[in-house]
């Protein structure tokens, strides 16, 4: 009950401070830190609450690189996106869960349109019919699942997954990525790029495990296929893509289908746990890369030595972030008899070597003491945080999947 309090009383305090700071932008900034402390407060894992809240203030730092018509309540829209993700483990009601996603998704439709100068409609229509019609498809698999009738589940199963391929930019429902990110400007683009794909892989994986059946092992294959085509589609994008955001475009496809993966292991319980840790890894490593390189393309370059730190997260280079999400979804993933796709897995990490090395040098640039340069080195200290191997983030993710209910073994 204590966690209910607190994170209604947060979301209230983000939301005055956005009101409030039409006159006064820093209102909003300083609502929303106290709103990110008391959500933090108020999730049921420190490991997960911190790389959240972690990820939460540096993009409301970041939003400090550009000016906008809606300065003050782009960081109550920020602070709410922030929240529902933390707030994602700490309810097991499907309306709740469903909520959350919403949460997360519509400040990303205002988001999306900011930029200097006035509003980028044209980025915006886009962007918000695409996600329109995600939620949409997302809702209806998810309402589908719920009223568990069996003759429904693979419709439903197949509607959920599509919704989130679209949502979060799997192939081939990706199309949106590459010219979205290439054409907003990168500050808010970091952001969706980070936070707002955290969210909807949580939520779709919770679903389909409490809604699984015999089924779905048969199913999964889907899934499995539509990861692939995401990892290949998505490094070989970027392999022939020139400009920078369109890159991390590509990249985030390849990312994504990653992450998907995952769900193949709700086929076999006693391997989820693995799993969802894995892809919780690997969404945070993404998280700290995309807005590292999305600052330093604002900035015109950032401190060279950083932006390769990033690029060997994200390639896999133990002992960063990157290389254990990597090797958990691998291990998930053998473990349940996916083997081929582990292995997919692998040599695409291989294929992607290339542009993110090119990224790391074309976006490298000597030391300045600037706000690029703070942030980067931020996100590189995220990255670096499993030097320890995280056998205590296990731990945490074993709480957090206790507290909702979720019998995982590992």
């Amino acid at each position: 009950m204590n966690d209910i309090v607190l994170i209604l009383a947060a979301l209230a305090i983000v939301t005055l401070g956005s009101i409030f700071s039409s006159r006064r932008p820093k209102v909003g900034f300083y609502t929303a830190i106290v709103g990110l402390i008391l959500g933090l407060v108020a999730c049921r894992s420190l490991h997960y609450g911190l790389f959240i809240f972690a990820i939460g203030i540096i993009n409301l730092v970041s939003l400090e690189a550009i000016r906008s018509e809606i300065k003050g309540v782009d960081y109550g829209l920020v602070g709410l996106m922030t929240l529902a993700t933390l707030y994602i483990f700490n309810t097991s009601d499907l309306s709740l869960v469903l909520a959350s996603l919403v949460l997360v998704s519509a400040p990303t439709y205002i988001l999306v349109m900011i930029r200097e100068g006035g509003a980028n409609v044209e980025v915006g229509i886009k962007y918000i019919a695409f996600m329109v019609f995600a939620t949409i498809l997302f809702l209806i698999g998810a309402v589908i699942l719920a009223a568990k009738i069996e003759a429904l589940y693979i419709f439903g199963y197949v509607m959920l997954i599509l919704g989130l391929a679209l949502e979060v930019g799997i192939a081939p429902l990706h199309e949106w990525v590459p010219d979205i990110f290439a054409s907003a400007d990168p500050i808010p683009i970091s952001i969706i790029a980070s936070m707002a794909k955290i969210l909807p892989f949580i939520a779709a994986l919770r679903i389909l495990i409490s809604t699984s059946n015999a089924l779905t092992g048969a199913i999964t294959l889907f899934t499995a296929c539509i990861a692939a085509i995401s990892m290949f589609t998505g490094n070989i994008g970027a392999l022939t893509a020139k400009e920078h955001g369109r890159v991390l475009g590509y990249s985030t496809v390849a990312n994504m289908g990653y992450v998907l993966s995952v769900i193949v292991a709700i086929s076999k319980p006693e391997f989820i746990l693995v799993a969802l840790t894995g892809g919780l890894l690997m969404l945070f490593s993404n998280a700290a890369g995309k807005i590292g390189f999305f600052n330093a393309i604002k900035g015109e370059g950032a401190f060279s030595p950083l932006m390769y730190a990033l690029a060997f997260s994200f390639i896999g280079i133990p002992p960063l972030l990157g290389f254990w999400g990597k090797l958990f979804i691998v291990l998930s993933l053998i473990d349940v008899g996916y083997i081929w796709l582990a292995v997919l897995l692998v040599l695409n990490s291989a294929i992607s070597v290339p542009y993110y090395t090119r990224l790391a040098r074309e976006l490298g640039v000597g030391w300045k003491t600037n706000l690029v340069n703070v942030i980067c080195s931020a996100v590189v200290v995220i990255t670096l945080i499993t030097i320890v191997p995280p056998n205590w983030f296990i731990e945490g993710v074993k709480i957090l999947s206790q507290g909702i209910g979720l019998a995982l073994g590992g």
